[in-house]
């Protein structure tokens, strides 16, 4: 937890002082708006495999956003460490679901749709909550 920084004097003394730092957007907040980046990516590629489910030749891809995510929240210290954390899309290669190369198993896509689907309803949900206390602390706006 970074609990402040040294400033220079600006007052013509010689002594560096410690400031407070206060983020509004915490680990947690930057966490969950990282994990929706990530779950929106991972729709859209589920969503193109599912298109060329017919493709001749086409590999079907992935994005493992939960695991590049923890890896980073992992002995984070700031938000900044999260910020610039980044989900690779990995095509498989290596199987092939019917004679014309192409290993998209339509079922087995929806389901990672819908899986998918709920994780960013889930993430959505907290970051609302996490909203609500955000402003219930602000106050009334006038």
């Amino acid at each position: 937890m970074d609990v402040g920084r040294l400033r220079a004097p600006t007052d013509g003394s010689t002594e560096n002082r410690l400031e407070p730092v206060v983020e509004i957007f915490d680990t947690t907040m930057v966490g969950l708006q990282r994990a929706m980046s990530g779950a929106l990516l991972r729709q859209q590629v589920l969503a193109d495999n599912l298109a060329n489910a017919n493709t001749p030749g086409f590999k079907r891809s992935d994005v493992d956003f939960h695991g590049q995510l923890a890896k980073a929240l992992a002995g984070t210290q700031s938000p900044s460490d999260i910020r610039g954390t980044t989900f690779a899309v990995e095509t498989d290669s290596t199987t092939s679901m019917r004679l014309d190369g192409n290993n998209v198993d339509v079922d087995a896509e929806m389901a990672n749709l819908s899986e998918n689907t709920l994780d960013y309803q889930s993430l959505t949900s907290v970051l609302t909550a996490r909203v609500k206390i955000l402003e219930t602390a602000i106050g009334p706006v006038r």
